[in-house]
C-alpha cells in the first residue's frame, strides 16, 4: 500500500562516510476538543466547550499572561471550513503532518467530530496520523481540588489483546487505508499516548502479544506492518520498548518538570530536554523522535482557590519566559537531532491548538503568527 509520504527506515552514507541526513518531517499534535460533545452536555449547558475555559481564564499571579486568546476568535473544530483554514495555515508555514488525538475506550469514542466531520470533511487534503489517547478527557471542567488521584479512575482506558486488535481493525478500516494517512514505507504511523499504562495494566508479555496480533492483522490486510510509537514512557519502561514490539519512542509534552518549582523558565527547560534526547534514544535502542512545545500553562483548566497554589495538575507548574525566538531555537535543535541521529526525520510539536494547556501554534493576540513563523524559520535553517 502506498502512503502519502514515504521515508526510508535506514539512511545511507555519503562516499565520505558521513551520515546522510533524512528530510525533516514536522508533525503537530491536534487536540480535538473544540466542539460540544454529548458527554460534556450532561455536565454543562448544551453547547459548552473548552473555549469557555480559555475565554474566562484569569491570572494566578502578578505578571501571569492570561487569558491567551486566538487571534481570529474561538472556532468549532468539527466545521470543515475551520479544518480547511487550519490546513492552509499549517502548510503555508512548513508543517507536514497533523497527528490527531483519538479517544477510544472499548469501542466508545469521544470528541471524534473534529477528525471525522471537520478534518476529513474539508476540501484540503493534508497528511495525518493518529495518537491513541488511552485516557479519556475530563467530563467536568475546571478541575477542582480533591484528595483523590490526579487521574480519576473513570478516565483510565483498560485494554487487552482482543480489544487492542478491535481498535487496530477500526482505524485500519476507516483511516489507515486513506491515501492521506501518513505512512513510512507503507507502514501507518500510530502512537499510544500513555504507553506506560498500556503495558503495566496488561503486563509485559500480554502487551507484547497484543502488539504482535495487531501486526499480524495488518500484514493480512496487505500492509508491511505499522510504525508504532510509545509516547511518554516511564524511565523503567524505556529499555524494554524494543522487546515489547515498539518501533520508536517520543513524548507528547516534554517541557516542564512536573514535580519541580511552580514557575519554571522556558530557556532552561529547553536546554534540559535537549540534553535528554540522546540519553532516551540510547536507553531504548530505538529511534527517539523529539517533541517540543512552545509553552505550558494549564491554569485555564483549574478552579481558583484563592491565593493558594495547588501542587498538582492543572495548577502546577507554569512555564514562564516563553518566546517565539526561544521556541524556534528549541525546534531547530530537535530538527537537527531527528535528521542526523534517527532513521526517519520526524519531529513533533505539542501542539497545534491545545489552548487550555498553553501550548499552541495558532495565531494569538499577543504574538500574532510568530509561533508559526518560528516553525518556518527553524526549517529554513537546516
Amino acid at each position: 500500500m502506498v502512503g502519502y509520504l514515504l521515508y526510508p527506515l535506514r539512511s545511507d552514507s555519503h562516499a565520505t562516510g558521513s551520515p546522510k541526513l533524512v528530510p525533516p518531517v514536522i508533525a503537530a499534535y491536534v487536540y480535538p476538543g473544540w466542539h460540544p460533545c454529548p458527554e460534556r452536555d450532561k455536565a454543562f449547558p448544551p453547547g459548552w466547550s473548552e473555549w469557555d475555559l480559555v475565554l474566562s481564564a484569569q491570572p494566578h499571579f502578578p505578571g501571569h499572561r492570561q487569558p491567551n486568546l486566538p487571534l481570529d476568535g474561538p472556532y468549532d473544530d468539527s466545521d470543515p471550513a475551520t479544518a480547511a483554514r487550519q490546513v492552509r495555515l499549517a502548510r503555508s508555514f512548513g508543517l507536514d503532518l497533523f497527528v490527531y488525538g483519538f479517544f477510544w475506550s472499548r469501542g466508545k469514542r469521544v470528541l471524534q467530530r473534529a477528525l471525522d466531520q471537520g478534518f476529513l470533511g474539508a476540501l484540503e487534503p493534508f497528511p495525518f496520523a493518529l495518537m491513541w489517547a488511552n485516557r479519556m478527557p475530563r467530563r467536568v471542567l475546571p478541575v477542582k481540588r480533591t484528595r483523590g488521584s490526579e487521574i480519576h479512575p473513570s478516565r483510565l482506558v483498560y485494554t487487552d489483546p482482543e480489544d487492542f486488535l478491535d481498535l487496530v481493525r477500526y482505524v485500519e478500516e476507516r483511516y489507515f487505508r486513506l491515501s492521506s494517512y501518513f505512512k513510512v514505507q507503507g507502514r501507518p504511523l500510530f502512537s499510544i499516548f500513555d504507553s506506560t499504562f498500556f503495558v503495566r495494566q496488561m503486563g509485559r508479555k500480554t502487551a507484547a502479544r497484543a502488539i504482535g496480533l495487531a501486526r499480524d492483522f495488518l500484514r493480512s490486510r496487505g500492509y508491511p506492518d505499522f510504525f508504532l510509537l510509545a509516547l511518554n514512557p516511564a524511565p523503567a519502561l524505556i529499555p524494554e520498548l524494543r522487546s515489547l514490539g515498539f518501533d520508536g519512542a517520543s513524548h507528547y509534552v516534554l517541557l516542564p518538570e512536573w514535580k519541580g518549582e511552580y514557575l519554571q523558565e522556558y530557556r532552561s527547560l529547553a536546554r534540559l530536554r535537549q540534553s535528554q534526547w540522546p540519553e532516551i534514544q540510547r536507553d531504548c535502542g530505538l529511534p527517539y523522535f523529539p517533541s517540543v512545545s512552545p509553552g505550558w500553562d494549564a491554569t485555564p483548566r483549574a478552579a481558583i482557590h484563592g491565593s493558594r497554589k495547588v501542587r498538582r495538575y492543572p495548577w502546577w507548574p507554569v512555564v514562564v519566559g516563553r518566546d517565539p525566538g526561544l521556541f524556534r531555537n528549541h525546534l531547530l535543535e530537535a530538527l537537527r537531532f531527528s535528521s542526523g541521529k534517527t532513521e526517519i526525520g520526524l519531529t513533533f510539536i505539542a501542539s497545534w491548538n491545545e489552548w487550555s494547556e498553553g501550548h499552541y501554534l495558532e495565531p494569538d493576540h499577543t504574538f500574532g503568527s510568530a509561533w508559526l513563523e518560528a516553525v518556518r524559520d527553524a526549517r529554513s535553517c537546516l
